[in-house]
């Protein structure tokens, strides 16, 4: 008999979020709570929530980290892993903080981390270690002693990750026209952040243009566009764009914008383009309103056929991947040398994030790396 799988030193794991809202009432407070500090002005705010309020008010990225959240639960139960697992968010509730009380209540000493977003960054990575030390302060002050937290290494070029964007990247190209499937350009669609940001992503020996978080992503990329050639028998040409850009115009962001990319290529007589959301791990609203909104009706308006390639949401591959990633690094806290799944050329990424690993703006205290306060 197969022995049950063994998550030891790890006692729970924490599904950590961005957050969004429930109604069109949080819309606006919500958004505070992710700009809060910035000095963003409201009516700025009030025109980025109108993006909410075309679908009711309600973000989708909630619903869909309940689904994952049931799928890792079953998954974990279907292959005898005792993990209990958790939800928190950083912008809206349930709240990280009031989830580690609930962690503490619950007797969990040792919590394994994994964040939404697959790739470095000071607001994929960073920010989100930023937030775990908050809470587990909040908790400390408190009296409540707060659980050891780590987080998983980035999955950004995991197979359970990178095929089954690849399977959806064939199934999109299947939905266009026929006469223009083995000509379609392939755009890898992320969320743009400043040039600033991107050349410090990763750790500082990284460091310089683009940084981990541009690397990581034409790694994953071509990774997919190759696999992607293999399964449909042509050459698709394919480039890394971006989206979702929110900052001053004066200060330089990564580009190209999608929608730059998908009137150059009309230019340039490409007979489609498949949008391929590779920056996300589901269908929130940087994926519904600048994708499926605004891309595609640019899209429609020049006259080129574009389809939009699904994310991996709660895939049972992605999923699996996601047990794959908790046993590996615990395994590797045991002392073990597992197995470390990955695709393309970088490698598997570092378990702790070392110091000077994606900084911010302010100097803040980060759980889950080498600099944490709480060893």
């Amino acid at each position: 008999m197969d022995r049950a799988p063994v998550s030891a030193p790890y006692d729970a794991l924490l599904l950590l979020s961005f957050g969004g809202p429930e109604g069109p009432d949080d819309v606006i407070p919500f958004l505070e709570n992710v700009t809060r500090g910035r000095g963003i002005p409201r009516e700025r705010l009030a025109a980025v929530g109108a993006h909410y309020h075309l679908f009711g008010g309600v973000s989708p990225i909630n619903e869909q980290n309940r689904t994952l959240l049931a799928a890792i639960r079953a998954d974990f139960a279907e292959h005898g892993l005792d993990l209990p697992v958790y939800w928190g968010n950083r912008n809206w509730a349930p709240y990280v903080t009031d989830t580690f009380r609930e962690m503490a209540a619950d007797g969990r000493r040792r919590v394994l981390t994994l964040a939404t977003s697959a790739y470095a960054s000071y607001s994929g990575c960073r920010q989100y270690r930023e937030d775990l030390a908050g809470a587990l302060a909040a908790l400390d002050a408190e009296g409540v002693q707060p659980p050891r937290v780590d987080k998983l290494r980035h999955y950004f070029n995991h197979p359970g990750f990178l095929d089954t964007v690849t399977d959806g990247v064939v199934a999109a190209i299947e939905r266009l026209p026929a006469g223009v499937r083995d000509g379609a350009h392939l755009a890898f669609c992320t969320h743009s952040i400043p040039d600033a940001s991107a050349d410090t992503s990763g750790p500082p020996s990284g460091h310089g243009p683009g940084g981990a978080y541009v690397a990581q992503h034409l790694d994953a990329a071509r990774a997919v566009a190759e696999a992607v050639d293999r399964a449909t028998g042509a050459t698709h040409p394919w480039r890394l764009v971006y989206q979702s850009r929110s900052g001053a115009p004066s200060t330089p962001w990564l580009e190209p914008d999608i929608n730059d990319h998908i009137a150059a290529l009309r230019e340039n007589g490409a007979p489609a383009v498949v949008m391929v959301p590779i920056g996300f791990v589901s269908d929130h609203m940087e994926v519904r309103y600048d994708l499926d909104t605004e891309a595609l009706d640019t899209a429609e308006k020049l006259g080129l056929p574009a389809v939009r390639s699904a994310t991996v949401g709660a895939d049972p591959r992605f999923v699996a991947a996601i047990r794959d990633l908790v046993l590996e690094r615990a395994a590797t806290e045991r002392g073990e040398t597992p197995r470390r799944a990955a695709i393309g050329g970088l490698g598997p990424s570092h378990d702790l994030c070392p110091m000077g690993c994606c900084p911010g703006r302010a100097r803040r205290p980060a759980a889950a790396g080498a600099d944490s306060p709480y060893a």
